[in-house]
């Protein structure tokens, strides 16, 4: 969204068309004290925050409902601009079950309409419809791999604009010829990328989200089997190299991590709302969502408890005590 920048004004033409020279040191007293006003009200028109939440993983057992309710209501008491997700929205839907499936994806879009700001989805591996071998539903249903998602919730890539930031959301995720998933990005969505790019001006700061991540210490400390990224992620880098590149929002590994590379850019995985499964933290990282605030070109991040621990702690010890 553009901004209206405010006027500057000239003192000495002023006072040299008007003929008020004897006017003109109120009048630049005053007038500074409008272009403060301005130039505060401008900055303000700059601010904006918005919550990243991921791996929500939904679905009616083990108060998953409740928990991200409590989510939902954390974010609306915060009041950002907007929400991004993730990906893996429910959990799931790749075994297929086409009556489940549905159930899973109604049950997400009903309860996210609490949410009072709008909300930009990311899909997740658990949100692609019948690609594991054990599904009733083959590649044959209109409704396989991304087809429930795009009928619920459009593209599965796109971008949008926000007081001059630029958003790109992205589909990590394909199938693999043994039925799995993989972390790519296929190449038409490259080449939409470009596209997106090449009309966004260089300098414009721009905000990535994919679920599978691009960077992570996940591999590092995990070896091997942490091996969950993204296999031609430099191509998403090769394409922004000339541009304001900014931040990379990730999931998928159900932890928090945070890092700057080369001073250039930053990236955040951002834990998950349901934290290992809804039955307790994941890798030690606290239920939870990602809060940003951005002033100007630059920005702040909080880690925000949604409160769920506390809550299924509660409801574990009163149901222990109800079988006592």
């Amino acid at each position: 969204m553009a901004k209206e920048k405010p006027e500057n004004l000239n003192r000495r033409q002023f006072i040299q068309t008007s003929g008020m020279a004897m006017a003109s040191m109120p009048f630049f007293s005053f007038s500074s004290q409008k272009s403060t006003e301005k130039q505060i009200e401008d900055s303000k028109d700059t601010s904006f925050e918005f919550s990243f939440l991921t791996d929500i993983h939904l679905k009616p057992e083990m108060n998953a409902p409740l928990g991200f309710q409590m989510a939902i209501d954390k974010v609306n008491a915060l009041n950002p601009d907007f929400v991004i997700t993730g990906g893996d929205l429910v959990y799931d839907v790749m075994r297929g079950d086409y009556a489940r499936s549905e159930m899973l994806f109604d049950l997400y879009e009903k309860m996210s309409k609490g949410f009072n700001m709008p909300v930009y989805n990311c899909i997740g591996n658990h949100d692609l419809f019948a690609i594991y071998e054990e599904s009733p539903e083959g590649d044959d249903h209109p409704d396989y791999k991304y087809g429930m998602w795009e009928r619920y919730f459009g593209r599965t890539y796109y971008s949008f604009d926000h007081k001059g930031w630029h958003f790109i959301v992205l589909n990590s995720l394909d199938v693999t010829e043994d039925k799995g998933y993989k972390g790519v990005f296929h190449t038409e969505q490259l080449d939409w990328l470009a596209g997106d790019v090449k009309k966004t001006d260089p300098n414009t700061p721009i905000v990535v989200t994919t679920h599978i991540p691009v960077l992570s210490t996940h591999w590092q400390l995990k070896g091997q089997q942490g091996n969950v990224g993204v296999e031609n992620a430099p191509e998403i880098f090769r394409l922004l190299e000339n541009h304001n590149l900014k931040l990379v929002l990730q999931g998928h590994i159900h932890w928090k991590e945070y890092g700057m590379v080369n001073d250039r850019f930053e990236f955040l995985t951002g834990g998950s709302i349901a934290g290992n499964g809804w039955k307790g933290r994941r890798h030690n990282t606290k239920e939870g969502f990602v809060q940003i605030k951005v002033q100007g070109e630059n920005f702040s991040w909080e880690y925000i408890d949604h409160g769920w621990e506390d809550e299924r702690l509660k409801l574990q010890n009163a149901g222990n005590s109800g079988t006592g």
